[in-house]
């Protein structure tokens, strides 16, 4: 195998780089840099030198870290250079000459660690989530998944299952035998449905990816409603064209928000007009539609006919002449009148529809493999025969054996990892 390096930390320029080599040759790489190598664990100052010319490269930190207790179950050498562009790109350089070295691929780091058994694959995605997170919500949910959270319950749930199947497949094999009692049928089946009820109550909650992608806030309404005036004030900045006449927004404008914590993706629409003979118009009307049916929250700012489970707004409402309507708020973007109340209800809405802080949430992957588990253990309780219970249990031992890694191909290994920093 070869050994790998990168940098690990952020991008240069930087107070300080730190460049990971991992592999059977890391510790003889590092050696010929720096000289004698530091006792393991122990961070020690050394003078970095080119093998090829022995010119310097740097005065680093070397820390030595003998396998398998390491960051990726190999040999793991990390030197901490200056950050600067110049000094990384030479100490590279003069890595790339050594033989048997080359560059990390994207995520080859945390691959290898899963390979080794360091972590499982449902960390992996969880330390990829991390790393992409940027809100709180985010961070706390993806450090949950690359602390163990969903392996530790896989692996519970597992257990169980291997018990049930335990029981049929000493039901099969040796009901003959003295030694080994006869199950009943009906406990096994009670049995499968108990699991599978509480997969299903963990199905039946928020999907992580609404952490990442955002609670989904439609304003809708007939045209010039102040739609548009509304979504700046929301987004607190001139994120839609703002205009008195009507009609001005053709197409939907989605505008990312993150407050206190919470991703959203605000979506300003196309007025609802009952005709029109423009056909611009009517596909964004359609549009806007659409958009309407996919929302985890419309706000509704027009004088009627409000859609149902939608916030209705009284927007301008320190406008003279505005009519009261059956609206829940008063809003006046000019005057920052109701747009705390408003901001608080639609937080109220939003936490009914986010995963529990640092609880289990799957993404979409692990939700997909849940459901096949699942659905095989309730066929699982149904079969007549022994021999067909004993196969859904195999199925559903597979499903919850993909979910951490152990029956993943290398095709999704690689799309995973791909999207990975190079120095992880």
């Amino acid at each position: 195998m070869d050994t790998i390096f990168a940098v690990s930390s952020g991008a240069p320029p930087a107070a300080i780089a730190v460049l990971r080599i991992s592999g059977p040759r890391a510790c003889a790489a590092a050696s010929l840099l720096c000289g004698a190598l530091p006792p393991p664990r122990r961070a020690s100052l050394r003078r970095l030198v080119d093998p090829s010319s022995a010119g310097p490269l740097d005065n680093a930190l070397v820390i030595v870290f003998p396998g398998p207790r390491t960051a990726t179950g190999e040999d793991l050498v990390e030197l901490h250079l200056h950050g600067g562009r110049a000094v990384v790109a030479a100490v590279e350089a003069s890595l790339g000459a050594i033989d048997g070295l080359r560059r990390a691929e994207p995520g080859e780091f945390t691959r290898r660690a899963l390979q080794a058994g360091i972590i499982d694959l449902s960390e992996a995605e969880g330390l990829g989530d991390l790393l992409a997170a940027e809100t709180e919500t985010q961070r706390r949910a993806a450090l949950t998944a690359a602390e163990g959270g969903i392996r530790r319950r896989v692996e519970a749930w597992l257990t169980r299952l291997l018990t049930i199947a335990a029981q049929v497949e000493a039901q099969l094999d040796f009901s003959d035998e003295d030694d080994v009692p006869e199950e009943d049928e009906s406990a096994i089946a009670d049995a499968c449905r108990q699991l599978a009820g509480e997969m299903t109550t963990i199905l039946a909650k928020p999907p992580v990816e609404r952490l990442k992608d955002g609670i989904r806030i439609v304003l809708a309404g007939p045209p010039n409603s102040g739609k548009s005036t509304l979504i700046n004030a929301l987004a607190e900045r001139d994120a839609a064209i703002v205009s008195s006449i009507a009609g001005t927004t053709r197409d939907r404008i989605d505008v990312p928000v993150r407050r206190n914590g919470i991703a959203y993706l605000l979506t300003d629409t196309a007025g609802l007009a009952e005709a029109t003979d423009d056909p611009i118009e009517a596909q964004g009307i359609e549009r806007a539609r659409l958009a309407i049916e996919a929302a985890d929250v419309v706000l509704w700012l027009g004088d009627s006919d409000a859609p149902p489970g939608a916030i209705w707004l009284r927007a301008r409402a320190d406008e003279i002449g505005r009519t009261e309507t059956g609206a829940e708020f008063s809003i006046s973007v000019h005057r920052a009148l109701g747009l705390d109340a408003l901001w608080s209800e639609i937080e109220r809405r939003a936490a009914g529809l986010l995963p529990v802080l640092d609880d289990v949430a799957l993404n979409a992957r692990q939700r997909d493999l849940l459901s096949t588990c699942t659905n095989e253990l309730l066929l699982a309780a149904r079969a007549i025969d022994l021999l067909m219970t004993a196969e859904h249990l195999r199925q559903a031992r597979n499903a919850l054996d993909a979910i951490t890694g152990r029956g993943d191909t290398e095709r999704m290994l690689d799309a995973l990892f791909g999207a990975f920093c190079i120095g992880k």
